[in-house]
């Protein structure tokens, strides 16, 4: 079977109105895509309003479904509130918000100013937080029920990562939001899920954490056991099955989507994969020599 197939029946999200951050390209274009054709209404914001008008013609012309593109940096919590206003006036209200703008710097962390950190920060943690407490505060103002968010972390959330601190820093706080939030507003009738990618190459997002050459010189295919890196039809299979009511009993987790990446990174001895079987032949010798004594 064709991995990068679409999961879904085609109506799972008809009369559903979904929200996603970060909607204008990579993954969250994807994922709109992919809402579009399971008959969901989707509005996409990012700081960019060009840029989204572009994309949601595209997606228009592209799946045959609604799209509303509003322009909106999440760091701004007026422009948030602004974004909810607009997002219901279009369709009466918001089901599903997806928490996808992100940005990120591969640096050693002593190189980074701290603006540039409080830029990663504010775009990810605040953002975040920015449009889940707009968008929560209006459902539970509205009384509104059988609402879902859902976040986009990243692996190192739990583990942690060298040289790009900042994103780890806050794709944590906004994995703890996720957990916090799934238990204390599930009684507003909120689910709260994350999704955390492994790689999934996007043009604009690889290209400034990766320029130049780096991409070829870093194959980051070759860590991932299944030895490949991710199709955004996957991750779109998988965010459209969360936010659906296929899974209204899945709630507060983190589920995974990395070819067993971040596992093979954390194993202590995984390191010994790069041994070639001439060096293992030689330890089994020293080992059953040892044995015998």
């Amino acid at each position: 079977m064709d991995y990068t197939q679409k999961m879904m029946q085609a109506d799972a999200l008809k009369g559903k109105t979904i929200v996603v951050t970060g909607g204008g390209s990579g993954l969250g274009k994807a994922m709109t895509a992919y809402f579009l054709e399971l008959g969901a209404n989707v509005v996409i914001s990012s700081r960019n309003q060009e840029k989204i008008d572009l994309v949601a013609k595209e997606l228009c012309e592209q799946t045959g479904g609604s799209v509303l593109a509003v322009p909106c940096d999440v760091r701004h919590y007026d422009q948030v509130e602004a974004l909810v206003k607009k997002a219901c006036e279009a369709y009466g209200s918001v089901d599903v918000l997806v928490n996808n703008a992100a940005g990120n710097f591969i640096s050693p962390t002593e190189r980074l100013s701290s603006n540039a950190f409080d830029t990663i920060i504010d775009i990810v943690l605040k953002g975040t937080k920015n449009c889940t407490l707009a968008f929560g505060k209006h459902w539970i103002a509205q009384k509104e029920t059988q609402k879902v968010v859902l976040n986009i972390v990243t692996t190192y959330a739990w583990t942690g990562s060298a040289y790009v601190v900042p994103s780890a820093t806050a794709k944590a706080g906004v994995l703890a939001m996720t957990r916090s939030l799934a238990v204390e507003w599930a009684k507003y009738g909120m689910r709260f899920n994350a999704i955390a990618p492994g790689p999934f190459p996007t043009k604009g997002a690889w290209d400034r954490l990766l320029p130049g050459n780096l991409k070829e010189q870093f194959d980051l295919a070759k860590k991932v056991p299944l030895k490949r890196v991710g199709a955004h039809q996957e991750l779109a299979n998988l965010a459209a099955y969360l936010v659906s009511d296929f899974s209204a009993y899945i709630n507060g987790e983190v589920i995974t989507i990395d070819g067993g990446e971040w596992l093979k990174g954390a194993g202590q001895f995984n390191l010994l994969e790069d041994i070639p079987e001439e060096l293992w032949d030689m330890l089994e010798a020293m080992i059953r020599a040892k044995k015998g004594n």
